[in-house]
């Protein structure tokens, strides 16, 4: 795996998370949406704030 695709899968990873997270905690298409573009910002301030 070169740096390149690491770096998607954390990425992807880091959106899919976010949007998992989201979804259970907000019950929203929109937010998770919007949480999903944000990725990783969103999973260390969900992990920040609780």
């Amino acid at each position: 795996m070169d740096n390149k695709s690491a770096v998607k899968s954390g990425i992807g990873f880091g959106s899919a998370l976010a949007i998992t997270i989201s979804w259970s905690v907000h019950h929203s298409v929109l937010w998770a949406i919007f949480h999903g573009i944000f990725g990783w910002l969103y999973v260390i301030y969900y992990v920040i704030t609780r």
